[in-house]
């Protein structure tokens, strides 16, 4: 029997799945953007609430999220606690093995002044604000609001079965159609993990509430799932939803690269060489406008005393810290990293005797913390989960166990293992080196940076520009006793988990420009053009057609009293009187109480005038938007009902009527419109965007093959190999076959493989690479150059929903066939739909007609 979350590799149900849209409850009050598989999670709940499906999960509703450590689950905890307030749901319960980690949530949850707070300054749901309440137990809770407990798995078991005052008890779920939230939920399957009795253990607890109201829900999370364990997969079959392991979360760019790096250096010279690494990233961070403060974690191996001990020897090094120090690893070390740091510090003229002032500054015993025995995590849990704030103060972190589960922090950019030793057996990791490599998984969390206007800050930039110093700031190293078989165990140890790619797999390949090229007349002068993502423009904006609104009338059914009787065995005769006759009615907004429209305007921040203005910036006044027809006096509402009814229209059904409408234009602008959008083309020359470059490949991958049998004598193709896809090379042997063709027409023909050296962004602001840009100059006429955007793309993804939009733009770019002048030269800008080797022939026939041949 297959995953729940397996129903969704079926097209059809992806079909339906890609029309299930993100509620506005969610998408309006969360405070950070949602990331698409952030989305994809959200909308699988909702397709679960909302289809028919042979594997619907029964009631009470048991599901469970398997995301990777860092991937946000408590953004989706937050967004379906919205929702689910929405559907009527107002008590949540939230349970988790550890204090350190309920200290951490509530923070998340309940602090509007905490960095790292999940919603909005307001929330608002269906028109009105609702507060986020701590209670203590449910009799506190009220209707209006969302109530939620905080509480450990242990205590909430405790609490259950020895009932006192003030605390919760099985009556409190009997009567209240409860939401349970369970975090780090691989810690509730102990029982079931044993096949021990479920009755008097913690899960047997959580099993028992959610059971005692048929309306219950129960969302556990967890990034930690056993899939070798056949009584979990028995478990958990029919209930994990959304599966999005650490291996797809690096492979999507979220997470930093993992480097081993390890020496001979005894454990002071390990200590100070990521000292030296650490002044390094900070300065190269600074220097290029970003804000780091780069932190180290110490761990230890067993001991609170071990870690102690190594907390006293760190300050007593960082007082006796000196020139000759530096200078030692400066000359003995052979990490390609330290040397190229010291390269750093010699063009920034600064001295070894400058970096040891600015490493025991950084480094004062206030900067840094100890993170060991429970008083300490739960004294220091705001700083430990602060790490990157400005004001946070903490360089270094010292440990042994405690910060394995429930940590959050993206700017650890190193972590130094000051014992040695192994306890692996026959080539395979022990638990130690598995609890290191989780915790390697836990500091891989990305620091968000970006360098330019409309780049994505969550996202690595420099994979494929190893060569690129910035890199240094996407990955966290690992600093170790040099120890093949520990080495090799901690390879497996990582590779398991999916956070890390086996150097020793990899290859670096070096694409370089090929000299006849490097002297033609195009590259010294000739151009590429693309363009950027810009915050999009609403000058443009008069109305609210403009922005899609519904030209229809709003409808609202007046409530009445008119009901009637009839019998379950017969038909009774019921005529029906004048007064039971439903009509309708059409009301101008500008006939509506003004009081009443501004009442219901001042109940949804979406219609402040800071926000009206975003949207639509010829607006001058808030009068000028109500008293407009282009706005709200162009729109009628249509009110149904009885004769009576609609006679007596009252400021309460009007105020109703309103905040349907107003939530209904508020979703229709926002589904219309983003927050970016592409810039007109713009150019660069091409010796600027194209350069040589170094890559790094899977050695087992396809791409590893540089097809230079066909590309490295042939003048149109400009760099010296191509390490693509199977089907980029299809495409490049086709376009080989066609070159004769071609070159009748047009000269100056160059196919260049785009190396992520050019974006193109569409109308929403969404960033696409195409694969290849051809150039080919008309040898007769207008002698303009064409600039083609060319995409292959295999059979089996070119028609995902990641991919369709992408072919759409390109559809886009081939009609509107923009030209662009550049001094004397004329450019064309097009493109053709992807190329995949099954319709290679209906390509081909469609480049042709591209290029007018």
């Amino acid at each position: 029997m297959a995953f729940l979350h397996e129903i969704f590799n079926n097209p059809f149900a992806r079909k339906t799945l890609a029309q299930v849209a993100l509620p506005n409850g969610i998408s309006d009050n969360l405070k950070f953007d949602i990331r698409p598989y952030q989305e994809e999670a959200f909308k699988r709940y909702l397709y679960t609430e909302q289809e028919d499906f042979e594997e619907k999960p029964k009631k009470p509703l048991h599901l469970l999220f398997n995301m990777a450590t860092g991937s946000g689950k408590t953004l989706i905890m937050a967004g379906l606690m919205l929702h689910l307030s929405e559907k009527g749901y107002r008590n949540f319960l939230f349970f988790v093995n550890s204090n350190n980690i309920i200290q951490k949530t509530k923070d998340n949850f309940l602090n509007p002044q905490a960095s790292k707070y999940l919603f909005n300054d307001k929330i608002v749901l269906e028109g009105k604000e609702v507060l986020i309440k701590e209670i203590d137990n449910f009799e506190e809770a009220d209707n209006q609001n969302i109530n939620i407990k905080f509480t450990t798995i242990q205590q909430l078991h405790i609490d259950l079965n020895n009932t006192k005052e003030n605390s919760v008890t099985y009556e409190d779920f009997k009567d209240k159609k409860m939401v349970l939230i369970a975090d780090e939920a691989h810690h509730l399957s102990s029982a079931t993990r044993s096949n021990g009795a479920l009755f008097g253990s913690w899960e047997g607890t959580v099993l028992e509430i959610l059971n005692q109201n048929f309306n219950n829900i129960l969302l556990e999370f967890t990034a930690t799932l056993d899939y070798e364990s056949r009584e979990i997969v028995n478990k958990y079959q029919e209930k994990v939803i959304f599966k999005y392991d650490l291996a797809q979360f690096r492979i999507d760019k979220y997470s930093k690269e993992i480097n081993l790096i390890r020496s001979l250096y005894d454990e002071q010279e390990r200590i100070i060489q990521a000292l030296i690494l650490n002044l390094y990233r900070q300065d190269l961070a600074n220097s290029n406008n970003i804000n780091l403060k780069p932190v180290i974690l110490f761990k230890a191996k067993r001991t609170i005393k071990e870690s102690e001990q190594n907390k006293e020897n760190f300050h007593k090094l960082i007082d006796d810290f000196s020139v000759a120090m530096v200078e030692k690893i400066k000359k003995t070390s052979t990490v390609p990293i330290v040397q190229k740091a010291f390269q750093f510090f010699v063009a920034k003229e600064i001295s070894a005797n400058e970096i040891v002032k600015r490493v025991q500054a950084n480094f004062r015993f206030e900067n840094c913390l100890s993170a060991n025995n429970d008083a300490e995590a739960e004294q220091n849990q705001i700083l430990l989960n602060t790490l990157e704030d400005e004001n946070n103060p903490i360089r270094a972190v010292f440990a042994v166990q405690k910060l394995n589960e429930g940590w959050d922090v993206l700017n650890l950019f190193d972590i130094v293992r000051l014992y040695e030793g192994r306890d692996g057996r026959e080539n395979r990791p022990g638990k130690t080196t598995i609890s290191e490599a989780q915790l390697i998984g836990r500091g891989a969390r990305y620091y968000p940076f970006t360098l330019e206007e409309g780049q994505d800050k969550y996202t690595r930039k420099f994979d494929d520009n190893i060569s690129n110093d910035l890199k240094t700031l996407e990955e966290l190293y690992y600093h170790t006793k040099e120890d093949s078989k520990y080495i090799s165990e901690l390879k497996i140890a990582l590779v398991e988990s999916g956070i890390y790619e086996d150097d020793e797999n990899l290859v670096s390949k070096q694409l370089t420009l090929k000299l006849e090229f490097k002297g033609t007349d195009f590259y010294r002068d000739g151009h590429v053009l693309f363009n950027k993502k810009v915050p999009k423009s609403f000058d443009n904006i008069k109305s609210f057609a403009d922005l899609g609104v519904k030209k229809t009338n709003y409808r609202h059914t007046l409530s009445s009293g008119v009901g009637r009787m009839s019998s379950a065995f017969f038909e009774m005769e019921n005529p029906t009187s004048n007064d039971e006759v439903i009509k309708t009615k059409d009301v101008k907004m500008m006939d509506i109480p003004k009081n009443i429209l501004r009442f219901a305007l001042s109940q949804n921040p979406f219609y402040y005038f800071d926000s009206l203005s975003h949207y639509f910036p010829s607006v001058s006044s808030l009068s000028n938007f109500i008293d407009s027809t282009d706005f709200l006096a162009g729109l009628e509402i249509t009110f149904s009902g009885t004769v009576n009814r609609l006679k007596e229209i009252s400021h309460f059904d009007y105020l109703q009527a309103l905040n349907g409408l107003l939530q209904s234009i508020e979703a229709d602008i926002k589904s219309n419109s983003t927050e970016y959008e592409g810039s007109d083309y713009i150019s660069d020359h091409i010796r600027n965007a194209f350069k040589d470059k170094e890559i790094r490949i899977n050695k087992y991958d396809e791409r590893a093959k540089g097809q230079e049998e066909l590309v490295a004598n042939e003048p149109w193709y400009v760099y010296n190999a191509n390490y693509g896809t199977i089907e980029e090379k299809k495409f490049v042997e086709l376009f080989a076959r066609r070159f004769e063709g071609l070159n009748q027409k047009f000269e100056n023909i160059y196919l260049i493989r785009n190396e992520r050296e050019i974006k193109i962004f569409d109308k929403l602001g969404r960033a696409f690479e195409p694969d290849f840009l051809l150039f080919c100059k008309q040898r007769d006429g207008e002698q303009m150059t064409y600039q083609v955007f060319i995409e292959p793309k295999g059979e089996h993804i070119a028609n995902s929903k990641d991919n369709k939009w992408k072919e759409d733009f390109l559809k886009e770019i081939r009609t509107d066939q923009k030209t662009i002048k550049i001094h004397t030269d004329t450019y064309l800008i097009t493109a053709v739909p992807f190329y995949n080797y099954a319709n290679e022939n209906e390509f081909k026939t469609t480049l042709e007609s591209t290029l007018k041949i």
